[in-house]
């Protein structure tokens, strides 16, 4: 392909069909698709200790977590994005044939060497623009460590986005906005942290 050439763009339409018959995950930005790569034991542990954690304590509460198979839609500068994030939890749920929510409460990255860039920068500031999203959360897969973005508002409604840091197995995340805590013991259980 040389520099003027252009891959075509890809419709929202033609993205989900075709991502239905896939068995590799794809994100979508804008009419571009890109194949999302495998975790490393580690990352998987912290995804899968994410989810089981929200999972449990959200057991007979309106919210509801799902895993990095649902895909989250939303508008970012005036382009449709699709991305896979580890987790979420979403209060206001789409219809249950939907393949993808538009209005989760919180959404979980597990952070990695190839995605570690894409998951604190674009992917941070277009989760911060969906209205329902009340926190974002980075977690390191090797050291016990989570970012929360948090919504908070200022005076005359203007909203805006805190960072708190939660280290140390000890630390417990508080996710007040869906009721539950998010003990960073649970996150890292298996995983091998340095000393």
């Amino acid at each position: 392909m040389t520099a003027a050439e252009r891959l075509p763009l890809v419709s929202v339409e033609d993205y989900l069909a075709a991502e239905l018959a896939s068995e590799v995950r794809h994100e979508y930005v804008g009419g571009y698709v890109h194949a999302m790569a495998g975790g490393k034991t580690a990352h998987n542990r912290v995804k899968g200790n994410v989810f089981a954690s929200l999972h449990k304590r959200l057991q007979g509460k309106p919210c509801e977590p799902f895993d990095s198979d649902m895909k989250v839609r939303f508008y970012s500068a005036g382009l449709p994005r699709f991305y896979y994030p580890d987790a979420m939890v979403v209060c206001e749920p789409n219809d249950p044939d939907s393949v993808y929510q538009d209005r989760p409460a919180v959404a979980v990255e597990v952070l990695s060497e190839s995605t570690r860039r894409l998951d604190e920068l674009e992917k941070r500031d277009g989760y911060l623009t969906i209205p329902s999203l009340q926190a974002y959360l980075l977690v390191e897969p090797d050291a016990a460590k989570i970012t929360v973005y948090r919504r908070r508002t200022e005076g005359l409604g203007v909203e805006a986005f805190d960072a708190e840091l939660y280290t140390g197995l000890d630390a417990v995340v508080p996710l007040s906005e869906i009721e539950v805590e998010l003990p960073l013991a649970e996150v890292y259980e298996r995983v091998e942290l340095p000393a």
